[in-house]
């Protein structure tokens, strides 16, 4: 009895040697069958890409010249590309009737102010006479301070009439609001202008300040986060081979409703007159990111159907990790998910690899 319980005993530890060795055959063997994935150590860095973008160079300052009285041009002191003076008389114009109307409110006004000082000094010698009793009545005194009044009212009307024409008689004279250049031209000697006239079609003159121009630049909606007031960039234009460079100085803070872009402007400092306002200039802008993200090769991230994701391997399997997608750089991508440094991802990844599927490693 007991010789058989030892048998029965041997043979179930062999059988058990036995099971556990062709296990281990079969997953060795499922082992070599598997072919090895190639994985790698998820870790931030900072991801430094360049953009360039077409931009335009204007004037710091410009402004159209019109006429803001119908008259005509009696004298044209400038013309295109004068450099000009802030107060400078540029054009002086011709309007007879107004000098006809500035003559007769300063006739109206001498007139106005001689009745004005009479009835004052009327005024003035009955208070000091009303000072004896009984000399003058008290009506003849509120009728004469009444008339003083009266007349002061016209006396400061005419000086208002008189202020408003000269003001209007000021307009014959356009001067520059700045220091700049003359970039156009749209008025001869003798030419109708005004308001109403056919001269008010186009601008007198044009007036550019071309020693400080402005660099504007649209910019991607994708791209707004990685600027700030103060970085610097390079830009070229086509007609000068030197490259040059200007800081962000004003940022819209707000997108184009149309080009969804934020307009940013540069300060380019013109010392050499070399750059002109309209020309197209290309910038490079560096796109600097604020904080490390997560960047990985372009090969670990599938576009599928499902959606974009990348395959995380924990303990030995595969696990969909779905992400969004950042900046692209050569073969490398910003990526953005539930994912913490170290995670191992596999490096080339495919949709053929289903959620927990064994990885070989």
């Amino acid at each position: 009895m007991k010789s058989n319980i030892i048998k029965s005993t041997a043979i179930l530890f062999t059988a058990l040697v036995v099971l556990s060795c062709e296990k281990k055959k079969e997953e060795t063997a499922k082992a070599e069958i598997e072919p090895k994935v190639e994985t790698f150590a998820l870790a931030k860095e900072k991801l430094t890409t360049e953009l360039r973008l077409p931009a335009e160079l204007t004037g710091f300052q410009q402004v159209d010249l019109y006429a803001k009285v119908s008259s005509f041009v009696k004298l044209l002191k400038v013309d295109i590309g004068t450099k000009v003076k802030k107060g400078q008389l540029l054009i002086v114009l011709e309007a007879p009737e107004i000098s006809s109307q500035l003559a007769a409110a300063e006739s109206r006004l001498k007139s106005m102010e001689a009745i004005y000082a009479t009835s004052k000094s009327t005024y003035n010698r009955l208070y000091e006479t009303s000072k004896v009793e009984g000399t003058i009545s008290k009506n003849d005194l509120e009728m004469a301070s009444g008339k003083k009044n009266s007349d002061y009212a016209q006396y400061q009307a005419a000086i208002a009439a008189h202020k408003e024409v000269s003001i209007m008689r000021g307009y014959l004279e356009i001067r520059a609001p700045f220091d700049g250049v003359v970039a156009a031209r749209n008025v001869n000697l003798g030419t109708f202008v005004g308001p109403a006239g056919k001269g008010s079609d186009l601008p007198l003159l044009t007036i550019q300040e071309q020693s400080k121009l402005r660099l504007a630049v649209s910019v991607p909606e994708l791209y707004t986060g990685y600027l700030h007031p103060g970085d610097e960039m390079s830009f070229n234009v086509k007609s000068l081979p030197e490259t040059f460079s200007a800081k962000i100085t004003r940022m819209s803070g707000a997108l184009d409703l149309k080009l969804r872009s934020e307009r940013v402007e540069m300060d380019v400092h013109n010392t050499k007159g070399n750059l002109l306002p309209g020309m197209v200039a290309e910038v490079l802008l560096p796109l600097n990111a604020k904080d490390s993200t997560f960047v990985v090769p372009k090969s670990a991230v599938v576009s599928s159907a499902e959606g974009i994701y990348v395959v995380k391997v924990v303990n030995h399997k595969a696990t969909r990790i779905d992400i969004k997608k950042g900046r692209e750089i050569e073969d490398k991508i910003e990526i953005f998910g539930d994912l913490t440094p170290n995670d191992k991802l596999v490096k080339i990844a495919s949709e053929e690899t289903k959620e927990g599927d064994v990885i070989n490693e």
